[in-house]
């Protein structure tokens, strides 16, 4: 009798252990800290490398502005010409090289990029007046969303007192600027997001009187 007794206490005393564990197990904070910087992590690092690569996208947008400068200036001044039969000529891949080596600091060019363009996209033409020179980027179709078309993309500068348009396009790769892709209209036909966003450079002039 007195077993039984003792069994039936023993048995009473099983369930009210083990809700004591799991009330000290729920009110425990052991590792809470670890877990919620588990679950906060994500978020946090997808913005602080989101403001690292927007940084490195602004660098880069300033980068290839500064080569359209530089180079439209040697343009303008008759250091670089084209189809002039000068020692300082140059045909549109030696152009796209002295490019590339002016944002190289950065962005880097290949061999293919250079010769047949794909991310690096460049438009130097003479027009007959400054109101001609076009100040729209040219895309494939007038659709909300569409990609740009660089059938008119040519190599031509003019000489002397010409007025001539350098532009350069590049296509900047996107990794964790989730938002970038949403602020352009620059996209596939269908409107899916790129994977990339395009850096636009334009400077107009109007060469010297160079002799």
């Amino acid at each position: 009798m007195i077993a039984q007794d003792q069994n039936l206490r023993d048995s009473g005393k099983a369930p009210r252990t083990r809700w004591r564990l799991w009330k000290k197990l729920a009110r425990s904070r052991d590792g809470a800290a670890a877990i919620e910087f588990a679950i906060l992590s994500i978020p946090y690092f997808l913005i602080v490398f989101a403001i690292i690569e927007t940084f490195v996208a602004f660098t880069a947008e300033q980068l290839i502005t500064n080569a359209v400068n530089t180079l439209g200036r040697q343009l303008r001044t008759g250091e670089i010409t084209h189809g002039l039969g000068r020692d300082n000529n140059m045909d549109k891949e030696e152009f796209r090289t002295a490019f590339c080596n002016e944002i190289s600091i950065l962005i880097s060019c290949s061999a293919e990029e250079i010769a047949t363009p794909n991310k690096l996209h460049i438009d130097a033409r003479t027009f007959a007046t400054f109101a001609a020179i076009p100040n729209y980027i040219p895309r494939m179709s007038a659709d909300a969303y569409s990609d740009i078309n660089p059938a008119s993309f040519a190599f031509t500068p003019g000489g002397p007192t010409t007025i001539n348009m350098l532009r350069a396009y590049y296509r900047w790769q996107v990794i964790t600027d989730l938002i970038r892709p949403y602020i352009t209209n620059i996209r596939p036909a269908d409107g899916s997001m790129p994977s990339d966003f395009l850096i636009v450079a334009t400077t107009a002039f109007q060469n010297e009187n160079y002799p």
